[in-house]
Protein backbone atom coordinates (compact mmCIF):
# COMPACT_ATOMS: atom_id res chain seq x y z
CA UNK A 1 0.00 0.00 0.00
CA UNK A 2 1.22 3.62 -1.11
CA UNK A 3 0.07 6.40 0.64
CA UNK A 4 0.74 9.87 -1.35
CA UNK A 5 -0.30 13.33 0.34
CA UNK A 6 -3.66 14.86 -0.36
CA UNK A 7 -3.55 18.20 -0.51
CA UNK A 8 -5.70 20.50 2.16
CA UNK A 9 -7.13 23.69 1.11
CA UNK A 10 -6.42 25.60 4.37
CA UNK A 11 -9.12 28.58 3.77
CA UNK A 12 -11.65 26.17 3.82
CA UNK A 13 -13.93 27.85 5.91
CA UNK A 14 -15.44 26.06 8.89
CA UNK A 15 -18.58 26.71 10.85
CA UNK A 16 -20.02 24.77 13.94
CA UNK A 17 -23.38 23.70 13.91
CA UNK A 18 -25.92 23.71 16.76
CA UNK A 19 -28.32 21.00 17.26
CA UNK A 20 -31.14 23.37 17.20
CA UNK A 21 -29.78 25.11 13.56
CA UNK A 22 -29.43 21.53 12.33
CA UNK A 23 -33.02 20.51 13.00
CA UNK A 24 -34.58 23.75 11.74
CA UNK A 25 -31.98 23.65 8.96
CA UNK A 26 -33.01 20.04 7.60
CA UNK A 27 -36.99 20.59 8.77
CA UNK A 28 -36.92 23.68 6.15
CA UNK A 29 -35.80 21.31 3.31
CA UNK A 30 -38.52 18.39 4.22
CA UNK A 31 -36.50 15.88 5.35
CA UNK A 32 -38.62 13.15 7.02
CA UNK A 33 -37.45 10.33 9.93
CA UNK A 34 -36.88 6.98 9.34
CA UNK A 35 -39.39 4.66 10.46
CA UNK A 36 -36.80 2.94 13.12
CA UNK A 37 -37.09 6.17 14.58
CA UNK A 38 -35.58 7.52 14.00
CA UNK A 39 -33.89 11.33 13.92
CA UNK A 40 -34.03 14.04 10.85
CA UNK A 41 -32.22 12.89 7.74
CA UNK A 42 -29.34 14.61 7.01
CA UNK A 43 -28.30 15.26 3.55
CA UNK A 44 -25.69 16.40 1.29
CA UNK A 45 -26.28 18.71 -1.37
CA UNK A 46 -24.64 18.85 -4.83
CA UNK A 47 -22.53 21.95 -6.20
CA UNK A 48 -19.21 22.64 -7.97
CA UNK A 49 -16.13 20.74 -7.50
CA UNK A 50 -13.08 18.22 -8.10
CA UNK A 51 -13.39 15.69 -10.80
CA UNK A 52 -11.63 13.21 -9.57
CA UNK A 53 -14.20 10.98 -8.61
CA UNK A 54 -15.77 10.43 -12.48
CA UNK A 55 -19.43 9.28 -12.18
CA UNK A 56 -21.24 8.47 -15.47
CA UNK A 57 -24.06 9.26 -13.61
CA UNK A 58 -25.34 10.55 -10.28
CA UNK A 59 -24.55 8.12 -7.40
CA UNK A 60 -26.80 8.24 -3.92
CA UNK A 61 -25.35 6.43 -0.95
CA UNK A 62 -27.36 6.28 2.15
CA UNK A 63 -26.41 5.21 5.39
CA UNK A 64 -27.57 5.63 9.24
CA UNK A 65 -26.73 4.87 12.95
CA UNK A 66 -24.76 6.74 15.73
CA UNK A 67 -26.12 10.42 16.58
CA UNK A 68 -22.66 10.42 18.16
CA UNK A 69 -21.27 11.71 15.27
CA UNK A 70 -24.40 13.09 13.57
CA UNK A 71 -23.12 16.75 13.44
CA UNK A 72 -19.68 15.83 12.12
CA UNK A 73 -21.17 13.83 9.41
CA UNK A 74 -23.67 16.44 8.36
CA UNK A 75 -20.94 18.64 7.96
CA UNK A 76 -18.90 16.41 5.99
CA UNK A 77 -21.33 15.41 3.44
CA UNK A 78 -22.15 18.76 2.93
CA UNK A 79 -18.54 19.56 2.14
CA UNK A 80 -18.42 16.48 0.00
CA UNK A 81 -21.18 17.41 -2.44
CA UNK A 82 -18.99 20.33 -3.37
CA UNK A 83 -16.41 18.07 -4.71
CA UNK A 84 -18.47 15.84 -6.31
CA UNK A 85 -21.60 16.92 -7.86
CA UNK A 86 -23.02 13.46 -9.03
CA UNK A 87 -22.61 12.39 -5.36
CA UNK A 88 -24.94 12.37 -3.06
CA UNK A 89 -24.76 11.43 0.56
CA UNK A 90 -27.80 10.95 3.27
CA UNK A 91 -26.86 9.84 6.63
CA UNK A 92 -29.88 9.38 9.07
CA UNK A 93 -28.79 9.89 13.01
CA UNK A 94 -31.03 6.87 14.56
CA UNK A 95 -28.94 5.88 17.32
CA UNK A 96 -25.76 3.18 16.83
CA UNK A 97 -28.30 0.39 17.67
CA UNK A 98 -30.71 0.97 15.04
CA UNK A 99 -27.60 1.97 12.91
CA UNK A 100 -26.18 -1.63 13.01
CA UNK A 101 -29.66 -3.16 12.93
CA UNK A 102 -30.19 -1.51 9.46
CA UNK A 103 -26.59 -2.71 8.58
CA UNK A 104 -27.46 -6.07 9.34
CA UNK A 105 -30.36 -6.20 7.09
CA UNK A 106 -28.51 -4.38 3.85
CA UNK A 107 -30.71 -1.84 3.93
CA UNK A 108 -28.22 0.95 3.58
CA UNK A 109 -24.75 1.25 1.84
CA UNK A 110 -23.04 1.85 5.25
CA UNK A 111 -23.49 1.70 9.03
CA UNK A 112 -22.32 4.34 12.30
CA UNK A 113 -21.79 2.77 15.85
CA UNK A 114 -19.95 4.19 18.74
CA UNK A 115 -19.58 0.27 19.81
CA UNK A 116 -17.69 -1.29 17.60
CA UNK A 117 -19.61 -4.87 16.11
CA UNK A 118 -19.25 -7.67 17.93
CA UNK A 119 -18.27 -11.37 16.18
CA UNK A 120 -21.60 -12.72 15.98
CA UNK A 121 -23.05 -9.95 14.54
CA UNK A 122 -19.75 -9.71 11.94
CA UNK A 123 -20.97 -13.33 11.06
CA UNK A 124 -24.18 -12.43 9.97
CA UNK A 125 -22.98 -10.52 7.27
CA UNK A 126 -22.21 -12.43 4.12
CA UNK A 127 -20.93 -9.30 2.15
CA UNK A 128 -18.27 -8.99 5.14
CA UNK A 129 -17.50 -6.17 7.61
CA UNK A 130 -15.33 -2.87 7.58
CA UNK A 131 -14.97 -1.51 10.94
CA UNK A 132 -13.56 2.18 10.25
CA UNK A 133 -12.70 4.98 12.90
CA UNK A 134 -13.70 8.20 11.47
CA UNK A 135 -13.34 10.15 14.15
CA UNK A 136 -13.11 9.90 18.13
CA UNK A 137 -15.32 11.85 20.60
CA UNK A 138 -15.24 12.54 24.80
CA UNK A 139 -18.38 11.89 26.09
CA UNK A 140 -19.20 14.40 28.88
CA UNK A 141 -21.26 14.72 32.30
CA UNK A 142 -23.40 17.97 31.21
CA UNK A 143 -25.15 19.83 33.69
CA UNK A 144 -27.90 22.53 34.34
CA UNK A 145 -27.11 24.45 37.45
CA UNK A 146 -27.55 28.01 38.09
CA UNK A 147 -24.71 29.70 39.35
CA UNK A 148 -22.28 26.47 39.01
CA UNK A 149 -19.75 27.16 36.14
CA UNK A 150 -16.76 25.17 37.50
CA UNK A 151 -17.98 21.59 38.89
CA UNK A 152 -15.54 18.58 40.24
CA UNK A 153 -16.90 14.86 39.95
CA UNK A 154 -14.96 12.28 41.95
CA UNK A 155 -15.28 8.84 40.27
CA UNK A 156 -17.29 7.39 42.89
CA UNK A 157 -19.75 9.82 43.32
CA UNK A 158 -20.53 10.44 39.25
CA UNK A 159 -21.09 6.61 39.72
CA UNK A 160 -23.36 7.24 43.02
CA UNK A 161 -25.47 10.11 41.26
CA UNK A 162 -26.04 7.41 38.21
CA UNK A 163 -26.58 4.89 40.61
CA UNK A 164 -29.51 7.14 42.49
CA UNK A 165 -27.66 6.69 45.79
CA UNK A 166 -26.88 10.71 45.75
CA UNK A 167 -30.08 12.75 44.74
CA UNK A 168 -29.44 16.25 45.96
CA UNK A 169 -26.90 18.92 44.65
CA UNK A 170 -25.69 19.72 47.77
CA UNK A 171 -24.86 16.42 48.92
CA UNK A 172 -21.68 16.20 51.12
CA UNK A 173 -19.74 13.71 49.11
CA UNK A 174 -20.27 16.23 46.17
CA UNK A 175 -19.28 19.55 48.13
CA UNK A 176 -15.84 17.97 49.61
CA UNK A 177 -14.64 17.83 46.01
CA UNK A 178 -16.06 21.69 45.25
CA UNK A 179 -14.55 23.76 48.05
CA UNK A 180 -15.55 27.04 47.85
CA UNK A 181 -18.34 26.25 45.14
CA UNK A 182 -21.70 27.28 46.38
CA UNK A 183 -23.96 24.27 45.42
CA UNK A 184 -27.69 24.88 45.78
CA UNK A 185 -30.04 22.76 47.71
CA UNK A 186 -31.72 21.25 44.81
CA UNK A 187 -32.49 18.41 43.40
CA UNK A 188 -30.15 15.91 40.93
CA UNK A 189 -32.27 14.86 37.57
CA UNK A 190 -30.27 12.45 35.90
CA UNK A 191 -31.03 12.47 31.79
CA UNK A 192 -30.12 9.26 29.66
CA UNK A 193 -30.60 7.73 26.54
CA UNK A 194 -34.02 6.13 25.52
CA UNK A 195 -32.84 4.22 22.40
CA UNK A 196 -30.45 1.79 21.50
CA UNK A 197 -27.23 3.88 21.71
CA UNK A 198 -23.41 3.84 21.11
CA UNK A 199 -22.96 6.48 23.83
CA UNK A 200 -24.55 4.33 26.29
CA UNK A 201 -22.70 1.16 25.84
CA UNK A 202 -19.01 3.18 25.97
CA UNK A 203 -20.48 5.16 29.01
CA UNK A 204 -21.62 1.99 30.50
CA UNK A 205 -18.74 0.27 29.96
CA UNK A 206 -16.99 2.86 31.69
CA UNK A 207 -19.04 2.43 34.55
CA UNK A 208 -19.11 -0.97 34.98
CA UNK A 209 -15.24 -0.75 34.65
CA UNK A 210 -14.30 1.59 37.98
CA UNK A 211 -17.54 0.57 39.46
CA UNK A 212 -17.87 -3.12 40.71
CA UNK A 213 -21.45 -2.16 42.59
CA UNK A 214 -22.34 -0.69 38.76
CA UNK A 215 -21.37 -3.82 37.11
CA UNK A 216 -23.50 -5.81 39.41
CA UNK A 217 -26.50 -3.66 39.75
CA UNK A 218 -26.91 -2.75 36.03
CA UNK A 219 -24.09 -3.33 33.83
CA UNK A 220 -23.01 -2.15 30.35
CA UNK A 221 -24.68 -2.13 26.92
CA UNK A 222 -26.57 -0.19 24.42
CA UNK A 223 -29.58 -0.28 26.29
CA UNK A 224 -29.40 -0.86 30.08
CA UNK A 225 -31.86 -0.59 33.11
CA UNK A 226 -31.31 2.59 34.57
CA UNK A 227 -31.85 2.75 38.34
CA UNK A 228 -32.91 6.45 38.14
CA UNK A 229 -33.64 9.22 35.58
CA UNK A 230 -35.40 10.51 32.78
CA UNK A 231 -35.02 8.95 29.03
CA UNK A 232 -34.56 10.69 26.27
CA UNK A 233 -34.03 9.70 22.38
CA UNK A 234 -30.43 10.66 20.92
CA UNK A 235 -27.33 12.94 22.10
CA UNK A 236 -29.60 15.53 20.76
CA UNK A 237 -32.91 14.53 23.13
CA UNK A 238 -30.93 14.45 26.33
CA UNK A 239 -29.04 18.01 25.23
CA UNK A 240 -32.52 19.40 25.32
CA UNK A 241 -33.34 17.48 27.98
CA UNK A 242 -30.30 18.78 30.15
CA UNK A 243 -31.30 22.64 28.76
CA UNK A 244 -34.83 22.38 30.00
CA UNK A 245 -34.20 20.83 33.04
CA UNK A 246 -33.15 22.40 36.20
CA UNK A 247 -30.40 20.80 38.25
CA UNK A 248 -30.16 17.77 35.51
CA UNK A 249 -27.01 16.23 34.96
CA UNK A 250 -26.70 13.26 31.61
CA UNK A 251 -24.03 12.06 29.30
CA UNK A 252 -23.71 13.30 26.10
CA UNK A 253 -21.01 13.77 23.37
CA UNK A 254 -18.43 16.43 23.89
CA UNK A 255 -19.65 17.99 20.09
CA UNK A 256 -23.72 18.67 22.11
CA UNK A 257 -22.56 20.21 24.69
CA UNK A 258 -19.76 22.54 23.23
CA UNK A 259 -22.28 23.91 20.26
CA UNK A 260 -24.88 24.34 23.12
CA UNK A 261 -23.08 25.96 25.77
CA UNK A 262 -23.77 23.18 28.33
CA UNK A 263 -21.96 22.74 31.35
CA UNK A 264 -19.80 19.94 31.86
CA UNK A 265 -17.75 18.65 34.79
CA UNK A 266 -14.12 17.83 34.81
CA UNK A 267 -14.07 14.35 35.84
CA UNK A 268 -11.65 12.45 37.96
CA UNK A 269 -9.53 9.89 36.10
CA UNK A 270 -7.32 6.80 36.72
CA UNK A 271 -4.34 8.74 37.89
CA UNK A 272 -6.77 10.65 40.41
CA UNK A 273 -6.78 14.16 38.33
CA UNK A 274 -9.55 15.81 37.34
CA UNK A 275 -9.75 16.80 33.79
CA UNK A 276 -11.78 18.70 31.61
CA UNK A 277 -12.46 17.25 27.93
CA UNK A 278 -10.33 18.86 25.30
CA UNK A 279 -8.68 18.22 22.08
CA UNK A 280 -5.48 17.80 24.15
CA UNK A 281 -7.37 15.42 26.88
CA UNK A 282 -8.56 13.11 24.40
CA UNK A 283 -5.47 12.89 22.19
CA UNK A 284 -3.48 11.72 25.18
CA UNK A 285 -6.58 9.10 25.81
CA UNK A 286 -5.76 7.84 22.12
CA UNK A 287 -2.19 7.71 22.59
CA UNK A 288 -2.45 5.29 25.22
CA UNK A 289 -4.77 3.12 22.95
CA UNK A 290 -3.00 0.51 20.09
CA UNK A 291 -5.87 -0.22 17.31
CA UNK A 292 -5.38 -3.64 16.42
CA UNK A 293 -5.89 -5.49 12.73
CA UNK A 294 -9.42 -5.16 13.36
CA UNK A 295 -9.16 -1.40 14.06
CA UNK A 296 -11.34 -2.83 17.23
CA UNK A 297 -10.52 -1.13 20.28
CA UNK A 298 -12.13 -0.37 23.68
CA UNK A 299 -11.05 2.60 25.81
CA UNK A 300 -12.29 1.58 29.26
CA UNK A 301 -10.85 3.83 31.56
CA UNK A 302 -7.63 4.95 30.09
CA UNK A 303 -4.36 5.16 32.00
CA UNK A 304 -2.03 8.49 31.84
CA UNK A 305 -2.09 11.71 34.25
CA UNK A 306 -3.80 14.20 31.85
CA UNK A 307 -6.21 11.87 30.03
CA UNK A 308 -10.11 12.50 30.26
CA UNK A 309 -11.35 9.10 31.51
CA UNK A 310 -14.02 8.37 28.52
CA UNK A 311 -13.51 8.82 25.06
CA UNK A 312 -14.50 6.79 22.01
CA UNK A 313 -13.78 6.34 18.75
CA UNK A 314 -16.83 6.55 16.59
CA UNK A 315 -16.57 3.67 13.58
CA UNK A 316 -18.20 3.82 9.71
CA UNK A 317 -19.36 0.22 9.61
CA UNK A 318 -18.79 -0.60 5.51
CA UNK A 319 -19.09 -3.58 3.34
CA UNK A 320 -16.27 -5.48 1.80
CA UNK A 321 -18.39 -6.45 -1.61
CA UNK A 322 -20.70 -4.09 -3.17
CA UNK A 323 -22.37 -5.20 -5.98
CA UNK A 324 -22.39 -1.95 -8.03
CA UNK A 325 -18.90 -0.75 -8.67
CA UNK A 326 -19.80 3.05 -9.14
CA UNK A 327 -21.15 2.57 -5.05
CA UNK A 328 -17.88 0.76 -3.93
CA UNK A 329 -16.12 3.78 -5.78
CA UNK A 330 -17.95 6.63 -4.51
CA UNK A 331 -17.80 5.11 -0.97
CA UNK A 332 -13.95 5.05 -1.01
CA UNK A 333 -13.82 8.63 -2.54
CA UNK A 334 -16.40 9.65 0.71
CA UNK A 335 -13.73 8.18 3.25
CA UNK A 336 -10.90 9.54 1.35
CA UNK A 337 -12.76 12.94 2.23
CA UNK A 338 -13.22 11.74 5.83
CA UNK A 339 -9.77 11.31 6.37
CA UNK A 340 -8.60 14.24 5.19
CA UNK A 341 -10.18 17.74 4.94
CA UNK A 342 -12.45 15.92 7.40
CA UNK A 343 -10.34 15.92 9.77
CA UNK A 344 -9.36 19.42 10.22
CA UNK A 345 -13.18 20.04 10.74
CA UNK A 346 -13.10 18.01 13.35
CA UNK A 347 -11.93 19.93 16.08
CA UNK A 348 -14.01 22.87 15.32
CA UNK A 349 -17.21 20.72 15.89
CA UNK A 350 -15.84 18.94 19.00
CA UNK A 351 -14.39 16.33 18.10
CA UNK A 352 -10.63 14.05 18.06
CA UNK A 353 -8.66 14.72 14.64
CA UNK A 354 -7.28 10.88 14.33
CA UNK A 355 -3.82 10.41 14.26
CA UNK A 356 -1.43 9.98 11.41
CA UNK A 357 -1.11 6.02 12.11
CA UNK A 358 -4.59 5.69 12.73
CA UNK A 359 -5.56 7.02 9.23
CA UNK A 360 -3.11 5.20 7.26
CA UNK A 361 -4.05 2.32 8.93
CA UNK A 362 -7.87 3.06 7.66
CA UNK A 363 -7.48 4.01 4.52
CA UNK A 364 -5.16 0.40 3.95
CA UNK A 365 -8.79 -1.39 5.00
CA UNK A 366 -10.65 1.12 3.07
CA UNK A 367 -8.66 0.50 -0.07
CA UNK A 368 -10.38 -3.22 -0.18
CA UNK A 369 -13.76 -1.96 -1.57
CA UNK A 370 -12.80 -0.55 -4.79
CA UNK A 371 -10.24 -1.55 -7.01
CA UNK A 372 -10.68 1.17 -9.31
CA UNK A 373 -9.70 3.81 -6.18
CA UNK A 374 -6.92 4.24 -4.30
CA UNK A 375 -7.39 6.42 -1.19
CA UNK A 376 -4.60 8.85 -0.31
CA UNK A 377 -4.28 10.31 2.96
CA UNK A 378 -2.31 13.27 4.27
CA UNK A 379 0.83 14.33 5.98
Amino acid sequence: MVFRLALINPARLVRSVSVLALAVSLAACGNQSTETGGETDQTGVAGEGSDKLALAEPVALTGAGASFPAPIYQRWFQELSSQYPKLRVNYQSVGSGAGVEQFLQGTVDFGASDVAMKDEEIEQVDRGVLMLPMTAGSIVLAYNLDGVENLQLPRDVYVDILLGNITNWNDPAIAAANEGVELPDEKITVIHRSDGSGTTGVFTKHLSTISPEWQEQVGEGKTVEWPTGVGAKGNEGVTAQIQQTDGAIGYVEYGYAKQNNLNYAALENQSGNFVKPTDESASKTLEAVTLPENLRAFISDPEGEDSYPIVSYTWLLAYKDYPEPETAKSLEATIEYMLNEGQEIAPELGYVKLPQNVREKVAEAADVISPDYDIDVSQ
